[in-house]
């Protein structure tokens, strides 16, 4: 019998390089992204755990799933970094380009 691939775990994979690659946007995209390859990788590893005859190698899911712990990380920090920079900024010096500027030149 032909061993097939584990439901997810490719999947999971995708999702975590995304979550990686997606960690500049403002954390908002990038961590859903990885709690859901995080997610996915776990189910498929299960699975895999309780039928090992019948599916083939869980790399992808164990890939995935570490992948998507560290988009998690870089996304929080990413995140944790922009509400310190607003709250340094402040939210309306941020709407004036001409304040930013300001701001900025001040902070150097």
């Amino acid at each position: 019998m032909e061993r097939s691939t584990l439901p997810n775990s490719t999947a999971s994979l995708v999702l975590g390089i995304l979550s990686i690659i997606t960690c500049c946007c403002y954390g908002i995209i990038g961590l859903p992204m990885g709690i859901i390859a995080v997610v996915l990788g776990n189910k498929a590893i299960k699975i895999f755990n309780k039928n090992p005859e019948l599916y083939s190698s869980p790399s992808n899911a164990k890939t995935g799933k570490v992948l998507g712990i560290i988009g998690i990380i870089f996304n929080v920090i990413f995140l944790a970094y922009v509400i310190w920079f607003i709250s340094i900024i402040g939210w309306t010096v941020l709407q004036d380009p001409q304040l930013l500027q300001e701001k900025l030149l001040d902070l150097q």
